[in-house]
C-alpha cells in the first residue's frame, strides 16, 4: 500500500490546503480533471512535462485525500478512470484564483525570464 512521504500538517487551515494541493502538478492534474473523467494516459498526454512516476504518485496522494476517485472498469482489457469528487471540485474555486493570478502577472515573470 502506498504510504504518504510527508504526513498531512493539521496545524492550520493553510498547511492542510497546501499538503493537498502543493506539488507542481497536483493543481494541473486538479484542473484536467474539472472537465469529465480521464484516464491514467490521458492525463500523462496532458501534462507531458510530469515525469510519470512523479504524476502517479501525485494521483495517488489526492486519491487518498479524497480530492479524486479511482474507477476502475473489469473487463478486457482492464483500464481505469480518475475523476473529481464533490471535496475534489471544491477546490477548483482555489484553483481559478490561482490561474487567474498566474495569468494577471504573467508579464513580471516573462521580463525575469523564471
Amino acid at each position: 500500500m502506498y504510504k504518504r512521504k510527508n504526513p498531512l500538517d493539521l496545524s492550520c487551515g493553510i498547511r492542510i490546503t497546501m499538503c493537498v494541493i502543493s506539488s507542481k502538478w497536483k493543481p494541473c492534474i486538479i484542473d484536467a480533471l474539472r472537465e469529465g473523467p480521464k484516464r491514467p494516459s490521458q492525463l500523462h498526454r496532458e501534462i507531458p512535462e510530469a515525469i510519470n512516476r512523479v504524476l502517479d504518485q501525485n494521483l495517488r496522494e489526492l486519491e487518498e485525500d479524497q480530492i479524486i476517485a479511482k474507477t476502475i472498469y473489469p473487463e478486457l482489457p482492464p483500464h481505469s478512470e480518475y475523476h473529481l469528487t464533490e471535496l475534489g471540485k471544491s477546490l477548483l474555486p482555489i484553483i481559478d484564483i490561482m490561474d487567474d493570478w498566474g495569468e494577471e502577472h504573467r508579464h513580471i515573470y516573462e521580463a525575469l525570464k523564471l
